[in-house]
Order: C-alpha cells, then sequence, then structure tokens
C-alpha cells in the first residue's frame, strides 16, 4: 500500500468527513472502539478487541462459523486425542505462514500459550481451566517435530472440552520471531502487541490508533480462502445517533451497536439493511445470599415469588423492542444443551400467595444496575412489576465499573449482570453459576451461594466424554437452578448489524469472538 493510500484511509477512518460513498476495495465499520485496552490476544478481553482478533489471528480449531456446536481445524491439519491420558497430538498445516512470510511451526504453537499463560492478563483464566499455569505450562507442551506438538493438561476435562477452549481468542498462535524481536524488558513483546499484529489471519494490522481507528490490510499469505476486499476500516464513532447518520448517508458499510429506537427506524430506510444475529448475551438478576443485612435474599421462597414478577414480555418487546428474547436458563441458545423453557410468566397474584405462604410480609430490597440501556430499563420495569407483588425495590444506578466493583466486594443485595460465555462450550456456564468452590470469584461465590452438589455436577459434566450423557447433566443442572437458585434469568440478546445493501457475506456468530470479515464483498 502506498503511503498516500494509507494517509487517506487514517483520514476516511478517523474523521467523519463529507456525505460520500466508501472506496469499493474497502469495509468501513462504524462502531465504538473506546473498551479497547489491548490488541494483544493474550490480553484482549473486551468486545471490540475481541471481535477484531479472528482477522488477525488464527487458533489450531475454531467453532465452524456455519454450525458453531462443531470444532473445525484451522492451523492444525489433524489431531489425535487421548482422553486417558489427557492429551491431544496435533499436527500443523504445512503449509501456513504468518503474515510476516514466516512459516507457522510448533515453537510459535508453544510460545503462545506459553507467553499467554506465563503473562497472567486478564482472559488467562480461560487457559487455566485446563490446570495450565505459569510453574506447570513447560511440562505440558512437547515439540514432537516442526510440525507437530503434542499439548497436554491436568485439570480433569475431556478432550472436547480442551478442543473448545483452544479454539478461544487467548489461544491465538503468534509468530515466535515476530514478537520475540520486538521484546522489552521480558514483556513478551506485549507492548508491541498491543499496537501491531503477528498473526496469519486474514488481514494484518496497517494502523492503530486508540480511540479514533483500526485500519487492516489483506494478508495475501492467510491459509485458507484470501479476503475479498483489500481493507477494514474500524471507525470509533462513539455516539450510536453519529453511528446511524453514518450508515444512512452511506460513509459506513456496517453500524453497530445502535439503539432499539434507532435501530427500528432505520428497517424502513432504504440503501441499508439491518441483520438480526442470535448472540450468546444474557441478562439476569441475582440476589446475594451471602448478605447478611437482608435475610430476605437467601430464602428460596422468595426466590421462587420474585421469578413471577418479572414482565419478561414487556421488557423484551416494549421495553427493549425485539433486541432481546425471553430466555430463561443459564445456558443460551445456540450451546449445545440449552434449556429453551420459559417456564415463568408475569403473575403478582402467584408471587403474592408463595410471599403469604412462606410468611414474608416486608419485602425490601436495594438493586445495583448499571446506567445505561439496557440495564437501567430493566431495572425501572422490575422495579414497577414486583411493586405489583408487593416487593420494594430501591434502584442503585452507578456506573459500569462502580457496580462491577461492588459485586466483587459482595457489597450489593441484588444486581442485574450480563453475562457472555468466556469460550463456546457449556462448561463456561455452569462453571460460573452452578459452581462455587469458596476461592473462585464465580458468579455462584461472587454471591455466596453454597452448592457442593452443583459443585460434584459441573465438575462430572466436564470430564464427561460421552456427548449425550455430557448434555444431561447440563439438562438437569438447567432444570435444577430454574427450580431453586438465587437467579432469575431474563432475556438472550439478538445482535443487530445494520448494513449497507451492496454489502453481502458478512458473518457473525453467537459468541463475540464469531466476526467474519474475510468473506465480505460490496
Amino acid at each position: 500500500m502506498k503511503t498516500t493510500l494509507l494517509s487517506l484511509l487514517v483520514l476516511t477512518a478517523i474523521t467523519t468527513g463529507a456525505h460520500a460513498a466508501t472506496p469499493a476495495d474497502t469495509l468501513v465499520v462504524a462502531q465504538s472502539l473506546d473498551d479497547i485496552v489491548s490488541l494483544d490476544p493474550a490480553e484482549s478481553n473486551e468486545l471490540s478487541s475481541i471481535q477484531t482478533i479472528p482477522s488477525l489471528y488464527q487458533r489450531l480449531v475454531q467453532a465452524d462459523r456455519d454450525d458453531p456446536a462443531k470444532v473445525v481445524p484451522i492451523l492444525a491439519q489433524s489431531w489425535k486425542a487421548d482422553a486417558a491420558a489427557k492429551t491431544l497430538t496435533v499436527s500443523l498445516r504445512p503449509d501456513a505462514t504468518f503474515s510476516s512470510g514466516n512459516p507457522v511451526r510448533a515453537d510459535d504453537v508453544i510460545y503462545s500459550f506459553n507467553r499467554a499463560v506465563k503473562m497472567n492478563k486478564s482472559p488467562a483464566f480461560i487457559l487455566n481451566v485446563l490446570g495450565w499455569q505459569a510453574d506447570n505450562i513447560d511440562q505440558q507442551l512437547k515439540k514432537i517435530d516442526d510440525h507437530t506438538v503434542q499439548i497436554q493438561w491436568t485439570a480433569d476435562v475431556s478432550p472436547a472440552v480442551a478442543l473448545n477452549i483452544l479454539s478461544t481468542p487467548i489461544a491465538s498462535i503468534v509468530d515466535q520471531k515476530a514478537v520475540a524481536a520486538n521484546v522489552v524488558k521480558d514483556d513478551f513483546g506485549n507492548a508491541w502487541l498491543k499496537m501491531h499484529s503477528a498473526g496469519s489471519g486474514p488481514f494484518k494490522m496497517r494502523v492503530y490508533q486508540p480511540h479514533q481507528a483500526i485500519v487492516l490490510e489483506a494478508n495475501p499469505t492467510s491459509p485458507g480462502d484470501k479476503p475479498l476486499l483489500k481493507n477494514i476500516i474500524i471507525k470509533n464513532v462513539p455516539d450510536p445517533s453519529a453511528r446511524r447518520l453514518l450508515i444512512q448517508q452511506g460513509d459506513a458499510d456496517v453500524a453497530r451497536e445502535l439503539g432499539p429506537d434507532q435501530t427500528s427506524a432505520l428497517k424502513t430506510q432504504s440503501g441499508v439493511k439491518v441483520l438480526e444475529i442470535p448472540s450468546a448475551e444474557q441478562n439476569y438478576l441475582v440476589f446475594n445470599t451471602g448478605n447478611s443485612a437482608n435475610p430476605l435474599l437467601k430464602n428460596p421462597a422468595f426466590w421462587e415469588a420474585a421469578r413471577y414478577l418479572v414482565d419478561y414480555q414487556g421488557i423484551t418487546k416494549d421495553l427493549l423492542k425485539g433486541q432481546y428474547f425471553i430466555h430463561q436458563s443459564f445456558l443460551p441458545v445456540g450451546l449445545p444443551g440449552a434449556l429453551e423453557d420459559n417456564p415463568f410468566s408475569f403473575d403478582p397474584q402467584r408471587a403474592k400467595e408463595i410471599l403469604a405462604k412462606a410468611g414474608i410480609t416486608d419485602a425490601h430490597l436495594t438493586l445495583d444496575v448499571e446506567n445505561k440501556p439496557p440495564f437501567i430499563t430493566i431495572a425501572q420495569s422490575l422495579q414497577a412489576s414486583f411493586a405489583q407483588g408487593g416487593v420494594k425495590l430501591d434502584l442503585l444506578p452507578a456506573a459500569g465499573s462502580q457496580v462491577y466493583a461492588r459485586v466483587r466486594a459482595k457489597q450489593h443485595q441484588a444486581a442485574i449482570r450480563l453475562w457472555i460465555p468466556d469460550y463456546f462450550d457449556a462448561h463456561s456456564n455452569a462453571s460460573a453459576f452452578a459452581y462455587n468452590d469458596g476461592k473462585s470469584s464465580t458468579v455462584a461465590g461472587l454471591n455466596g451461594w453454597e452448592i457442593p452438589q452443583l459443585n460434584e455436577q459441573t465438575l462430572a459434566a466436564v470430564a464427561e466424554s460421552d456427548p449425550a450423557k455430557r448434555t444431561q447433566l447440563y439438562t438437569d443442572m438447567q432444570k435444577e437452578l430454574q427450580r431453586s437458585s438465587p437467579y432469575i434469568f431474563i432475556d438472550q440478546a439478538k445482535t443487530q448489524v445494520v448494513l449497507r445493501d451492496n454489502v453481502k457475506g458478512y458473518q457473525q456468530g453467537l459468541n463475540a469472538d464469531m466476526v467474519y470479515y474475510d468473506r465480505v464483498s460490496k
């Protein structure tokens, strides 16, 4: 790419500009990028960075983009699993190269996993599920030859779970030679990789200007199909109304994260189309059973009554205008084993009867909530609907960072929270909601829920190799949490992405990292 063209691309990316069609070989995406901390795959753990990583890096395996329940080889050519020995022996594609031209080797795989575990950045806990820690990771990875690596784990998990974990962004394979050349003070090249790329993905980093734009260019050496467009510009546009204007005018080809009112208005706008894509994101209400200031919170009768004090229909259809749908179990629809029964509906009279039978006469609690949609919208609905059942909710709205801090410090009584699986496996959610070992900061742990029997079921499910038996274990756990738990699962998101009519081949999947630009054309 010539310098003059690069300058033009960056200028286009970081300014709103006048009304004009985007270049034919370039996709311009308008979204907020202010959440990004790093574009190092071993550190990326924010929505925008996780959406970008798959364009820059590849993993040994990943969820099939058309059927995410299947794991398909990417940099791996094949693998052999040994459940008893807890190993995967992986053969690499012999023709795979990084964007630098360096071949993808077993050494790169070992280096990538080693640095991710030893750096111990925020997403490292995903690899820790395998039992990998800084003091044992060297013993778990073995080079057989340049194109074969043996991967071992110590935790009691099945090979299927191990493969799902290795399909996550933190398991991306980086170019050891390129990264090592940019190491500063034993940082594993982290400072450099925050702003640059060293992968084999369909695109490579051209420019990243924090809080302004990410400019990607096609990587012609990427294994597999080559991208159809030369450039991707992901432009930081914090204001949703500005994003709407850009997509309406044709100054952007794709717009994300528009509010329900803006998206609804665009459905009748000529020149654009609205995609509704299932997402694994869920909203739920949780009671802190460990909060001794309010004994109501640990009363199973109150949990049961509260399930009938949520106006599920009003929240999803009227307030959130179809951007969410009712879903009442801890596995999102689309994940293998998800229970799709929705047994609860808004019934304040039934809730009153349950409370009266339990002798609960003065139900009063506080609710921590982020002061932004959809959370504050849901909270205001709950305040009104709970009041119809004689339960008083005092809202405590605050910035997201403050709500996170209070929940992590276990200071809340109740809270509205969002959950997205960290990897495409049922254990990601089960280990959060149905497991509390007293040490980990799981959702159950942060809310003081003591569940020794569910702990055993969770560990049995993650170790189970038989898919049918494993699914049944998760079905049983979901039913048990619906029957009695301090959680009320309210809804599941439908990601709405707005495209110009001429944009073809865009794909996005259930999980946050399943954003694909390589087959897009205009």
